[in-house]
């Protein structure tokens, strides 16, 4: 992964030296600023900013993500979506179960690993998302699901219903799906790492 170095007599003048050298739009760049030199009597101001094509740290994610799964006895192939807005990494392998471990924990370690690598080497958060053989859009699915039925269940027995404990994306989840859903709200109780959804029938409907 490249990065490239511009100076300028300001931030904007830095950036278009960056466009015009790379030949790229500037939504296609990530951009840090390094340093700024204040003028003096004989010295005119100048920034200096780093330069990072968002094309070249889509391909370093994935080979990043290819040489950590290797190391870890892991035969991959990588399939990468949506490069245009949050890029998502779609790993196929033998040992599907393996790399998602219980309720997604091993799939969420590798996306913390791999997002404080890009962390230590840009300088600055960027987005992504890991997913493998599509579990995530299926688990969402599934818990989208669950939620209709529970909430259902709920707005004709007028009983709450506690679900199993689940991390904090699949709260959120649930929550999402009900939260115009009529009859019924949800609120999450206990402590972390058991903490859970229930489904409550609202008193005025």
């Amino acid at each position: 992964m490249e990065k490239h170095r511009y100076i300028g007599k300001n931030k904007e003048e830095a950036i278009q030296l960056a466009k015009e050298e790379l030949q790229e739009v500037e939504e296609n760049l990530l951009i840090k600023e390094i340093s700024e030199t204040k003028g003096g009597l004989f010295k005119s101001k100048k920034v200096e900013i780093e330069v990072v094509e968002k094309r070249e740290v889509i391909k370093h994610i994935k080979d990043y993500l290819i040489k950590v799964l290797k190391d870890m006895g892991f035969a991959v192939n990588i399939e990468v979506k949506n490069k245009e807005e949050v890029p998502k990494y779609i790993i196929f392998s033998d040992k599907d179960a393996l790399l998602i471990g219980k309720n997604g924990k091993n799939l969420k370690a590798l996306s913390i690993l791999v997002s404080q690598h890009l962390s230590n080497e840009l300088g600055k958060n960027y987005k992504f998302t890991i997913d493998v053989n599509e579990y995530k859009e299926k688990r969402e699915k599934s818990l989208e699901r669950l939620a209709r039925r529970i909430g259902k269940e709920v707005r004709a027995t007028k009983v709450e219903v506690k679900l199993d404990s689940m991390n904090s994306y699949e709260r959120r989840i649930i929550h999402n799906t009900l939260t115009n859903f009529k009859g019924v709200y949800t609120e999450s109780e206990g402590e972390e790492p058991n903490r859970y959804v229930v489904v409550k029938p609202k008193e005025d409907e």
